[in-house]
């Protein structure tokens, strides 16, 4: 018990006054004859008894009076020793992830969260909040409530650990205040094992709040494939959770017209896949969609099909080339094969790629050439010649990069290791293989290079990348080489020639970071952006001489299909789709349990009981009050009753 007034206890030392007065009260006595004297003894004896017995219990009562009113005047109450004296400094983590859709006991949990942050916090209470996408500080709920009852769905979530830190931020650095951290979410299971820093400082809080029903039916993914007709499918890979999805129905549009229908029955807790086929050389602004009530986001994808653009591919050439028109064929590329001879320049200023097959010395006015080529995002492919001028070659390497080639030696070397995490190889091998027929070379040139993408069995570079330039350190040639010969020539030379123009795939997920090239040559204040019915964006940007190389991560913010056009003239380039990232479908979550870190709850509700609880201050002086007046009226009664 705790006092708000302690000084008031000092009152107590006039409990002495009352004990005086009982002890020492003074009186006057009237003589009475008797003439019976035994009758005056008994008299005698009973009234000593029982005025002494009544002395006492006034004494008592009247002490308890007085007692009970200094305390009452002290204002006693109970409290928690850790709150009593401090201010509270909240912070509340609302997730506002797609998950959050899932509907509990009482609605959708979002819009649950949301209602019971504005009926816990009193009109006047301050505290800081912060979701996904939005954050505000030191605010009442009144400031906030239109923003909270407005609150949309994200599809970019922090991590629980990236959650914690921002709330810790957020917080006052005060000993004399108690820190809250409230994390309200789902705790969708995705990031491994659930873990949060430990500060004893800080009071955490995890609220969980549970749907009702984990199912959920998704369109998780879309890719392009041709079948053994060279027929051009569009695969549709779908999930569900929780409970059988028979005869789910799915639907393929291009732009608002139907242009087929299917159904598929997918296993509890399965993935399923189906397949659409699409029509040749046709633009295609298409979505996939199925009817799914529990959570809508993922019930669409979208994809796009835009008319080929062909690269530009120049090679010069002092060897045979029938290998590389046999690798970029007309269907995708736009080859043009030449000797240095017959080298047109202008060839090169509006090429993707250039070849340099094994030349035997490059000439000047070709370094001059491919100097600004590369500068302005052109790609190069290096091959030397057996017997070349290694002047030559490290004048035009030296002219952009410090990793050239050096002294040629005549030895036989094996390719041996194939570095499959380099870009040029994503999605090329099912497995890692380290164990095929190694290709071999006689001869090679010497270098240095962190970077190599193919390597000898000394862990020399065969081919490496260097600024925008592929080089090769010996001639393919079949007298030195039998790398033509080799599985991994196509891959190779295709994938240099696809990525010098990354063209646009048929989706992009948002919230990755995502690149691709716009072939199209903008005027100096010339800007492209991302138009859709939903919202309007300007990306990052860079501007090359026959291409703008877009980047895109955090933006935009909704899926669906959108038009790249030049934001002066409107004119619509093409189109790109973006989806929301399918790792939100899965409905599995973290199973929590109270710790000494953080305890957990299912509701708001629940918790600001608790918090309410700890908080709260139980005055007493009017129980105190109470118990003075029970005393008083027992004194009158033993005065009136007791003789």
């Amino acid at each position: 018990m705790q006092f708000k007034h302690p000084e008031f206890l000092y009152a107590l030392f006039a409990l002495i006054i009352p004990i005086l007065v009982h002890l020492f009260q003074l009186r006057r006595f009237q003589k009475v004859a008797f003439t019976n004297v035994q009758f005056l003894k008994a008299v005698t004896i009973q009234t000593r008894k029982s005025s002494q017995l009544k002395k006492w219990l006034t004494l008592l009562t009247r002490l308890l009076i007085l007692a009970c009113i200094c305390i009452a005047f002290a204002q006693p109450f109970l409290a928690s020793e850790d709150t009593v004296g401090k201010k509270s400094d909240t912070v509340i983590y609302l997730d506002n992830s797609f998950s959050m859709q899932a509907k509990g006991a009482k609605g959708p949990l979002l819009k649950r969260s949301v209602q019971e942050v504005l009926s816990e916090f009193s009109e006047e209470e301050t505290f800081s909040l912060f979701t996904n996408t939005e954050t505000f500080i030191k605010v009442t709920k009144k400031d906030i409530q239109n923003e909270l009852l407005q609150l949309e769905y994200s599809s970019n979530q922090l991590s629980y650990r990236a959650a914690y830190l921002k709330a810790k931020q957020l917080l006052g650095n005060s000993e004399e205040t108690i820190n809250r951290i409230v994390l309200v979410s789902d705790f969708q299971q995705k990031e491994g094992a659930f873990e949060l820093p430990i500060d004893a400082s800080t009071r955490t809080h995890l609220v969980q709040m549970q749907p009702v029903t984990r199912q959920n039916i998704a369109v998780d993914s879309l890719y392009l494939q041709r079948n053994t007709n060279n027929e051009l499918l569009l695969k549709v890979e779908v999930s569900n959770t929780d409970s059988n999805g028979e005869n789910t129905s799915i639907a393929l549009y291009n732009n608002e017209k139907l242009i087929a229908k299917t159904s598929v029955s997918i296993p509890k807790n399965g993935k399923t896949n189906t397949e659409f086929r699409l029509p040749e050389n046709t633009k295609i602004n298409g979505r996939v969609t199925l009817e799914d009530p529990a959570i809508t986001f993922d019930n669409s994808r979208y994809f796009t099909i835009n008319t080929p653009e062909k690269i530009k591919v120049v090679a010069v050439n002092e060897s045979d080339d029938s290998f590389i028109k046999n690798i970029f064929t007309p269907d995708e590329f736009e080859l043009v094969s030449n000797s240095t001879q017959e080298l047109n320049y202008n060839d090169i200023a509006n090429a993707n790629l250039v070849i340099l097959n094994e030349i035997s010395q490059i000439p000047i006015s070709l370094i001059n050439a491919l100097k600004p080529f590369v500068d302005e995002g052109g790609t190069v492919c290096f091959i030397p010649a057996q017997n070349g001028d290694i002047t030559s070659y490290q004048q035009y390497i030296g002219s952009f990069s410090s990793q050239a080639l050096s002294n040629s030696v005549n030895q036989e070397k094996r390719i041996t290791k194939i570095h499959f995490s380099h870009p040029l190889y994503l999605g090329v091998f099912d497995k890692e293989v380290t164990n095929f027929q190694y290709p071999k070379v006689n001869s090679f040139y010497q270098a240095q290079a962190p970077n190599a993408i193919l390597s000898f069995e000394d862990n020399t570079p065969f081919l490496y990348k260097t600024n925008n330039a592929y080089i090769f350190t010996a001639a393919l040639n079949t007298e030195n080489s039998n790398f033509k010969n080799s599985p991994l020539i196509v891959p190779t030379l295709y994938n240099i020639g696809k990525q010098s123009l990354q063209l646009t795939d048929i989706s992009y997920t948002i919230g990755q970071n995502n690149s691709y090239d716009v072939p199209v040559s903008l005027g100096q204040d010339g800007i492209l952006s991302l138009v859709s019915a939903q919202e309007q964006i300007i990306p990052l940007q860079q501007s090359f001489s026959t291409k703008v190389r877009i980047t895109t991560d955090e933006v935009p913010t909704k899926s669906g299909i959108y038009s790249l056009q030049d934001k002066d003239k409107d004119n619509v380039i093409q189109h790109v789709s973006y989806n929301y990232d399918s790792s939100e479908s899965d409905l599995q979550y973290y199973p929590l349990g109270t710790t000494e870190n953080y305890d957990v709850k299912n509701s708001l509700s629940e918790l600001f009981l608790q918090i309410k609880e700890e908080t709260s201050v139980n005055e007493l002086w009017k129980w105190f009050i109470i118990f003075a007046l029970i005393f008083l009226l027992i004194e009158i009664l033993l005065l009136k009753y007791l003789k």
